[in-house]
C-alpha cells in the first residue's frame, strides 16, 4: 500500500502545482511590475515603526515582496525609499537603482492628513512597470474574510469603507513636529551590510506569496490623494533602459487589453434578445375594411377612448371651406373686398362732381359768349 500511497502524493503535489501555475498565469500581465508586491509594500509599512525599518523590510527576502531585477543582472534589486514632503501631504517614493546613471521609480506611497486625527493612504505603482497607474488601499479588516482553502486569500463579501491610518506607527513618525525627511543614504553598489542581493524566484513560485498580502488591501480604479500626487510627480524618475527592455512586453500587454476590451464590447449583452425589426409584427394587425377604404384597428374601445375630440376635429373641418385653413382668414378677405368697394364709391362720387362743375363752366362760358 505504501508505493500506492506515495504514488497518489506525487499525483495531487502535481496537480496543485499546476493549478497554481494556471492562476498564476491568469494573474500575470508579463510586465516588471508582477515581482513587486504593492499590497505587500503596505503591509511592511504598517507594520515599520520608521521609514529605515520600513526600507528594511522591503529588501528582507523571507517577506516576499521585491523579487525585482530590473537590469537583468539575476540578482534582486535594493529599494532605497525617499520621502518628498509639502505641508501634510507625503509622498513616500520606492526607488530601484538600474544603474549608476539612471534610476526607475518602483511605487510611491501618497499620505494625506485630512483631520486632526484623521488620514488616508494609497499606494501607486509606475506605469512602467504596471502597464497603467495600479492604485491599492487597505481594507478594513473587521469586514474581511479570508478563504480557508489554498494558498491564495481572497476576501468574499467584502463592504469596503474608508481606513484611517492615523495610528500605524509609520504615520506617527512621519507627522512628529521634529520628523526630518527621510532619504535613505544608499545608491549604486553602496548598500548596507546586512543586505545581501538573492536570486529572484520565477513567476509560479513567488506569484503564491503576494497573494497572502491581498487579504488586507485592494486595487481601485480612483485616485484618491491627489495633492500627495501633486508633489510627487516633479520628482518621478523613469529609466529609458528599463523602457526599452520592458518594451516588447508593453506592446503585448497593450494588445491584450484591447483585445479583451473588444470582445466585453462584441459580447451579446444580457437582455438584449429582441427580434429583428422585419419580423415584428404591429399591435392592430387585422386587415383593412374595404367599405371604408380604411384600417380598422383591433381595439376599438382604445382608440375611440376621447369620441368628444373627434366631434370638435369634424365641428372645426365642418367650419372651414375647401382652400381656407383658418377662419380668420374669411373675414380678412371680406374685410378687404368691403375696403375695395368704399374707395371705388369715392372715386364715382368724385368723378360725377367734376362732370357736373364742367357742365357749370360750359353754361357760364356760353353765356358770357351770347352777352357779347
Amino acid at each position: 500500500m505504501k508505493p500506492y500511497m506515495k504514488l497518489i502524493i506525487v499525483c495531487m503535489l502535481l496537480a496543485a502545482n499546476n493549478l497554481f501555475a494556471q492562476q498564476a498565469a491568469v494573474d500575470s500581465t508579463g510586465l516588471p511590475g508582477d515581482n513587486f508586491s504593492l499590497q505587500g509594500a503596505l503591509q511592511m509599512f504598517k507594520e515599520s515603526k520608521s521609514l529605515e525599518e520600513f526600507e528594511k523590510k522591503l529588501n528582507t527576502a523571507n517577506n516576499h515582496v521585491n523579487n525585482l531585477d530590473l537590469n537583468g543582472d539575476s540578482k534582486t534589486d535594493y529599494i532605497r525609499v525617499v520621502d518628498k514632503t509639502q505641508g501634510s501631504s507625503h509622498a513616500i517614493v520606492l526607488k530601484d537603482d538600474i544603474n549608476q546613471n539612471e534610476t526607475q521609480d518602483v511605487a510611491v506611497i501618497e499620505i494625506e492628513k485630512d483631520g486632526k486625527e484623521s488620514a488616508t493612504l494609497q499606494i501607486v505603482g509606475d506605469k512602467e512597470l504596471y502597464g497603467d497607474s495600479v492604485f491599492v488601499e487597505p481594507i478594513d479588516q473587521g469586514d474581511a474574510s479570508p478563504v480557508k482553502k489554498g494558498p491564495s486569500s481572497a476576501v468574499n463579501g467584502v463592504q469596503f469603507i474608508f481606513v484611517n491610518v492615523w495610528f500605524w506607527p509609520c504615520i506617527g513618525f512621519i507627522y512628529d513636529p521634529f520628523y526630518v525627511p527621510w532619504v535613505s543614504p544608499w545608491r549604486w553598489h553602496y548598500y548596507p551590510g546586512w543586505w545581501s542581493p538573492w536570486a529572484p524566484m520565477g513567476w509560479g513560485m513567488y506569484h503564491p506569496y503576494c497573494m497572502y498580502y491581498h487579504t488586507w488591501y485592494r486595487p481601485v480604479y480612483e485616485h484618491r490623494v491627489m495633492m500627495a500626487d501633486g508633489v510627487y510627480q516633479p520628482y518621478r524618475s523613469t529609466s529609458s533602459y528599463v523602457a526599452n527592455r520592458y518594451q516588447s512586453a508593453h506592446t503585448q500587454y497593450n494588445a491584450h487589453r484591447q483585445s479583451n476590451y473588444q470582445n466585453q464590447m462584441n459580447s451579446p449583452k444580457p437582455g438584449n434578445n429582441q427580434k429583428p425589426v422585419n419580423n415584428i409584427k404591429p399591435i392592430n394587425d387585422k386587415p383593412m375594411n374595404k367599405k371604408q377604404g380604411s384600417y380598422k384597428p383591433a381595439n376599438n374601445k382604445q382608440t375611440n377612448k376621447n369620441p368628444g375630440n373627434d366631434k370638435q376635429i369634424n365641428n372645426k373641418q365642418g367650419n372651414f371651406k375647401q382652400g381656407n385653413n383658418k377662419p380668420g382668414n374669411d373675414k380678412q378677405i371680406n374685410n378687404k373686398a368691403g375696403n375695395e368697394k368704399q374707395i371705388n364709391n369715392k372715386q364715382e362720387k368724385g368723378n360725377r362732381k367734376q362732370a357736373k362743375q364742367q357742365k357749370r363752366q360750359e353754361k357760364q362760358n356760353k353765356q358770357h359768349k351770347n352777352k357779347e
